[in-house]
């Protein structure tokens, strides 16, 4: 690969002897990365389904690269949220972060969403996930993500980092800002962040950094944390910024910051950097809007008929105590979201408000592909269970219907009630893949047909 001759004037000053095996690993072929989705299944059931080989990314435990024979791109299992394909050194981000379950997070440059699930599976469902990106067409595929991995305590926004600072000021227990950057750690990679390149582009994408990183910093609660990252080798970028929030904000403290050279880890570049607040005085409060959207009687009627008839009494039981606790209901129009009750949302420019249980329809309830993405068999009355190794995965997924009697590519057509008629979750061995309705011995396909595979 030919490089920027700046570039690689800098680079050469900056490295030394390393120079050389620098620039090389630009020609060196890329290294592929999955993290499996731990809220759906876990690396024993990948590698005994798909037989892939997987080796572990060092830096996160539910990182593996991928063999160059493998095609997890075009598994049933990609589409049922099992996995996401992410660059391996990007993985160190979330890592970095280390959120727990029941913080308060945001992401907020967070498209296409590869932190953002990584961020998400740690929490466990648990807490709070605001994942936000300014750009509407990025945030949809942002969206399309979070409900892919059965995520259920995310809120994705379209917004400006100084709208969201005006409604969470000093609000989260971490902030993440991989920050749009000028991509030299992308080359290989991207061709286009190869074209862009420029000591200009360089300086542009510093001072843009610092525009968000202002607005960053002031939404990180007293005792929170910062990780701030990009895709980029320059310093102006990347220790430089660290320093303009240590120089800017002194109750900052850098903790921790890792650069990972494509000379040195299998993984492109990557820079993060760990920075803790010190903690305030004062408690902060959770601003919780308890009680949520009002539902009509009508409308409670013909959701508590839906719940009734598709759900064990375990399930229903959590959804209520969740309600009376960290959640609420909202109602946007005909649509009913479950949302995390510490989040405010009149403000913002709301993509997806938590969880999308469903819609109201004209005598009925219906549930949303999200719902069905978020469960497992043992929460629902009637779900089937598809061979993988079978054509179902891949006819479902196409929008066939299912015959249930037997149909050799079925394990099991099951639940409390005897596999009964309607509303009926289907699964990859397990793993949620989304929404049949059951009758006659045929279930027909409710897998949204915009996410239909054609093929």
């Amino acid at each position: 690969m030919i490089l920027p001759e700046k570039f690689s004037e800098r680079m050469r000053k900056e490295l030394g002897d390393e120079y050389e095996a620098f620039a090389a690993s630009y020609d060196a072929p890329l290294n592929r990365g999955l993290r499996i989705n731990t809220l759906k299944t876990d690396e024993a059931e990948i590698k005994r389904l798909t037989g892939f080989c997987l080796e572990p990314v060092p830096w996160t435990e539910t990182g593996f690269y991928y063999g160059e024979e493998d095609r997890p791109g075009k598994s049933s299992l990609h589409e049922a949220g099992a996995f996401y394909m992410q660059e391996p050194s990007a993985m160190c981000v979330a890592n970095l972060a280390a959120v727990t379950p029941g913080e308060k997070v945001l992401d907020l440059c967070a498209a296409p969403g590869g932190k953002t699930t990584q961020l998400g599976a740690a929490l466990k469902g648990e807490g709070l996930l605001v994942s936000n990106e300014i750009h509407p067409g990025r945030c949809k595929i942002l969206s399309q993500n979070v409900e892919r991995m059965g995520i259920t305590n995310c809120v994705v926004t379209n917004e400006t980092p100084d709208s969201l600072e005006k409604v969470f000021h000093e609000f989260f227990d971490c902030v993440v800002v991989d920050a749009p950057c000028s991509g030299e750690g992308m080359f290989r990679k991207e061709e286009d962040a190869l074209k862009m390149w420029s000591p200009e582009n360089v300086t542009m994408c510093a001072e843009r950094q610092r525009e968000i990183l202002d607005k960053a910093v002031r939404m990180v609660a007293p005792g929170g944390r910062l990780v701030y990252s990009t895709c980029t080798f320059a310093r102006e970028e990347d220790e430089d910024n660290v320093d303009w929030i240590l120089a800017g904000f002194p109750d900052f403290e850098l903790v921790e910051t890792r650069r990972m050279w494509p000379h040195k880890v299998k993984g492109e570049g990557h820079f993060a950097a760990l920075l803790q607040r010190k903690a305030g005085d004062e408690a902060r409060s959770d601003r919780a809007n308890a009680g949520g959207d009002k539902i009509t009687p009508e409308r409670k009627k013909l959701l508590d008929k839906f719940l009734n008839e598709s759900f064990t009494g375990e399930f229903i039981e959590s959804i209520r105590s969740k309600t009376e606790s960290t959640h609420r209901f909202v109602t946007f129009g005909d649509s009913l979201y479950l949302c995390p009750a510490s989040v405010e949302l009149k403000k913002l420019k709301v993509l997806r408000a938590g969880l999308k249980i469903g819609s109201w329809e004209k005598n009925r309830f219906e549930p949303d592909h999200a719902l069905a993405m978020a469960l497992k068999e043992e929460d629902c009355n009637s779900f089937i269970t598809l061979k993988f190794d079978s054509p179902l995965p891949l006819a479902y997924q196409k929008g066939e219907s299912i015959r249930t009697d037997g149909n050799d590519g079925i394990l099991k057509a099951d639940g409390p009630k005897g596999a009964p008629d309607g509303w009926t979750l289907v699964t990859i061995e397990g793993i949620s893949a989304g929404w049949g309705k059951t009758s006659a011995g045929v279930c027909k396909n409710h897998y949204p047909k915009g996410l239909r595979i054609n093929a």
